[in-house]
């Protein structure tokens, strides 16, 4: 291909990254950020892959051309006694080697972006807390990372699990894709692992009948909200992992328009709350901002091919630097 038509054929896939970028941003579609990374890392590892096989070698043997040419004219006008320019064909060299601007938005980006795929698709992923649904634990906008390796590697943008490892245990805080839209991410603590059975009555959380142990502590003031709500501690039966959940005295406890949702026969509902039976592969979620979380009480189970990965460190919140750390 010539460099005009590269040129063009660049120009079309940039704008049409752009466009679907900006569609996104302003609501006329609903992105999908794992795809438009994978497309990102296989088109510019095509350019990359172009400019180390056939791009780069035709501007060496350009420039390979143009210092023979130059050579023998040198050797015709030394023979004429006549000293020539060495600068200029040092800078024509040089412009025969640059790389066009079609290939460093392109070829010249890839080891980045592959990196960048990697790490997200593989390792870690970044995540910011959009809702208080996991007050006290996580505060709104608070930048997370998500391990994305402890639950098993999964294939990027279809989520198949390839390499299994650890089991969700009660108490992790995870991410998902939410079930009833998948392209949502959701975040959550694993209340009920699969053969549980899970109630939520009366404000209190048993598990398989052993109610989970909590203790008062001092209220929790929301500075978003201005107002203060009541604190507790909560530990998995095994007292394993201990953190913070919120009650609001004045919240029923009853669950008010629960969806219709898959298993939805396992689950019992009262003016008390609720009581599930967790299915084979599927996990009951729970925010610890008990009357503030719209979770599996109101829209089912997890299933296991949702989960995307274990939460476990604040990065950064631009509004509290104290906010940076680990978290249970």
């Amino acid at each position: 291909m010539t460099s005009s038509l590269m040129s063009t054929l660049t120009a079309f896939i940039l704008a049409a990254f752009a466009g679907y970028g900006g569609a996104w941003y302003l609501g006329f579609l609903e992105g999908n950020f794992a795809l438009l990374l994978l497309m990102a890392t296989v088109v510019t590892g095509l350019y990359w892959l172009g400019e180390r096989l056939v791009f780069l070698p035709r501007r060496q043997q350009a420039a390979a051309a143009l210092e023979a040419s130059h050579a023998q004219r040198r050797a015709e006008l030394t023979k004429l006694g006549v000293r020539p320019d060495e600068t200029d064909i040092a800078q024509a060299k040089e412009r025969l080697l640059m790389q066009p601007w079609w290939l460093d938005w392109t070829a010249g980006l890839f080891p980045v972006i592959v990196v960048v795929f990697i790490l997200r698709s593989f390792l870690f992923e970044p995540f910011k807390i959009p809702s208080g649904s996991m007050i006290p634990t996580l505060l709104v906008n608070d930048l997370i990372l998500v391990n994305k390796f402890h639950y098993g590697v999964r294939l990027p943008v279809v989520g198949t699990k390839v390499i299994d490892n650890h089991l969700p245990q009660r108490g992790d805080v995870m991410v998902f894709r939410y079930p009833p839209k998948p392209s949502l991410d959701y975040i959550k603590r694993v209340i009920g692992v699969p053969g549980d059975e899970v109630a939520y009555l009366n404000k209190q959380v048993t598990v398989n009948g052993q109610p989970l142990p909590q203790r008062g502590l001092p209220d929790f003031f929301d500075e978003d909200l201005l107002r203060y709500s009541k604190q507790f501690e909560e530990s998995t039966a095994d007292g394993s992992r201990k953190y913070g959940i919120l009650k609001e005295a004045d919240r029923p406890a009853f669950i008010p328009g629960a969806d219709e949702f898959k298993f939805r026969e396992n689950c019992r509902y009262s003016t008390e709350g609720v009581v599930c039976k967790v299915p084979p592969g599927h996990y009951f979620m729970m925010g610890d901002n008990r009357d503030n979380s719209l979770d599996s009480r109101f829209w089912g189970f997890v299933p296991e091919e949702n989960i995307v990965g274990k939460a476990f460190f604040v990065w950064m919140n631009f509004g509290n630097l104290k906010r940076i750390g680990s978290f249970q």
